[in-house]
């Protein structure tokens, strides 16, 4: 008969394989008296995101934030594999979430230089409806002016008409 584990031991033993232990699973399984295949099966598990259910998956790394993020960037930009290895072992992280953040970093200082020449053109189309508006802003304003001064210039008219005529 299989041996049921805690889910609190089945998720403390999956965090000494994560970093910054980074245990063996021959490691766990002579620290913690599991059978080999079921730290592999556990890990398999955690690795597949099957079951997200009984096994939380634990964030890759702690949170960080985006100057974090870049200063673990440049600490790292000059390291070979092998050093890359053991500065992620000892502060917690995996090689791939540095190459994440690289990718993230250059994709968003290119969007950043596409929106400004984006920014540049709305701004450019913007100048001009303003001035186009502005014209007709004006215009409108010396035809109301003009409707103006006709109806006080008909309204004296008539009245000058009915004082005649009643003369």
């Amino acid at each position: 008969m299989a041996t049921q584990y805690p889910k609190e031991r089945k998720d403390a033993v999956i965090n000494k394989m994560l970093p910054p232990q980074s245990m063996t699973v021959p490691e766990l399984a002579q620290l913690e008296n599991i059978p080999l295949s079921t730290l592999y099966t556990w890990r398999t598990q955690y690795l597949n995101h099957q079951s997200q259910e009984t096994i939380p998956m634990a964030s890759s790394s702690p949170p960080r934030s985006a100057s974090q993020k870049l200063t673990v960037i440049i600490e790292t930009s000059q390291l070979n594999e092998q050093d890359l290895s053991e500065y992620c072992r000892k502060n917690g992280l995996f090689t791939s979430d540095i190459d994440n953040w690289k990718a993230d970093f250059v994709k968003s200082s290119k969007n950043q230089s596409t929106n400004n020449k984006e920014d540049k053109a709305q701004l450019k189309q913007l100048r001009t409806d303003n001035k186009s508006l502005k014209k007709e802003l004006h215009r409108k304003e010396k035809a109301l002016v003009e409707a103006a001064a006709l109806l006080v210039l008909r309204k004296k008219w008539d009245a000058l008409w009915e004082e005649s005529e009643d003369e």
